[in-house]
């Protein structure tokens, strides 16, 4: 019985990993890589003041920070259960 909610857990997480990459393709979070490959090493960019996030930024955090609390309940089920005695 362990073994099925194992499977169901992983198959949730990979299902959650791949809405969140495209997600990430779609906000366009790899466009500029050639640009990116060197921001580390050029000492003289000022760091970017800070901006206030829009409300759909705030949505979009709040349901990316949800979506992570869900996932450590559901690895605590999953350990629980796995762990008990008297598991079926």
């Amino acid at each position: 019985m362990v073994f099925a909610y194992f499977v169901a857990y992983m198959a949730i997480g990979f299902t959650v990993a791949l809405g969140v990459f495209a997600w990430a393709l779609r906000g366009g979070q790899f466009q500029d890589q050639q640009r990116a490959r060197y921001l580390p090493l050029e000492p003289g960019i000022p760091p970017a003041p800070p901006r206030r996030l829009t409300r759909r930024a705030r949505i979009e955090t709040g349901v990316l920070f949800a979506l992570a609390c869900a996932g450590l309940v559901c690895s605590g089920v999953l350990v629980f259960f796995s762990l008990a005695p008297g598991g079926r």
